[in-house]
């Protein structure tokens, strides 16, 4: 048996993989985080991955909430899936679609047609 000659180099230690599934968690998640309230009865938003070595591409589908700026609330989703996918994977996010499926009517528009008594 022979004894460890010191700690073992980088390249042979071998490498964590997260598996795809978990970066979309991941990125729905953070999309979720980023939109302003949805309404009760908005989907949970949904993401699919492409993942390669330490770069993950993301598509996030989901609904807001209308009338808002919504390029705003684009944008928003796009920072916050990057910041989240780099600390909790480690990895880059050089592109993120945001696919808009369907928009609600918010709170404050229904109030303001005296829809919500």
């Amino acid at each position: 048996m022979s004894g460890a000659s010191g700690p073992v180099e980088a390249g042979q230690r071998g490498e964590t993989r997260i598996a795809d599934r978990v970066v979309a968690k991941i990125a729905a998640q953070a999309a979720k985080e980023a939109v302003d309230t949805p309404p009760d009865d908005a989907a949970t938003p949904h993401a699919t991955v492409t993942v390669h070595r330490d770069t993950a591409r993301v598509r996030v589908s989901l609904e807001l909430g209308y009338p808002g700026d919504i390029g705003r609330q684009c944008g928003a989703v796009r920072r916050r899936v990057t910041e989240r996918v780099k600390a909790l994977a480690g990895m880059e996010v050089p592109e993120v679609a945001v696919q808009v499926e369907r928009l609600h009517p918010s709170g404050a528009s229904l109030a303001a047609q005296g829809r919500i008594r």
